[in-house]
């Protein structure tokens, strides 16, 4: 019995691993929390698959974030280019279904948050779906 104990033990201590890297050297940590009415003619297009929009707005995120309908909910994603330090060019665009990065020219999927060959995925923050408002929020 001391033995199971002892393996459970050792598999919960060293065997669980987050593929999900949570600190990032180059962005900081700030609190997002916004609301996002789909009504609005400026985020009408939320409403529909495989759109997304970029609010830029001063105070929100880092650079800006990413709100993209992926079909089955919504994902939002900090506009701040997550392999590169902030400067004049880390200010991510939006091209389609992906988010793209002017420094390096690296393409990162608004659907996952993930860009091939690149160390740190975008920043994610949370989404709470409410009629036509999204809650975007960390």
């Amino acid at each position: 019995m001391k033995k199971i104990i002892l393996i459970g033990l050792v598999f919960v201590l060293f065997g669980c691993d987050s593929e999900i890297i949570q600190n990032n050297p180059y962005l900081p940590n700030y609190n997002v929390n916004f609301t996002v009415n789909k009504d609005l003619p400026l985020y009408n297009s939320l409403n529909f698959t495989g759109n997304g929009v970029l609010i830029n707005t001063t105070g929100i995120g880092i650079r800006g974030v990413f709100v993209f309908n992926t079909g089955t909910g919504y994902t939002a994603f900090d506009a701040a280019c997550p392999n590169q330090p902030l400067s004049a060019c880390s200010t991510m665009t939006l091209n389609g279904i992906m988010g793209v990065c002017p420094c390096d020219d690296a393409e990162y999927s608004l659907f996952t948050g993930l860009s091939q060959g690149k160390e740190y995925p975008l920043k994610a923050y949370r989404v709470e779906v409410n009629g036509n408002n999204l809650r975007i929020y960390n």
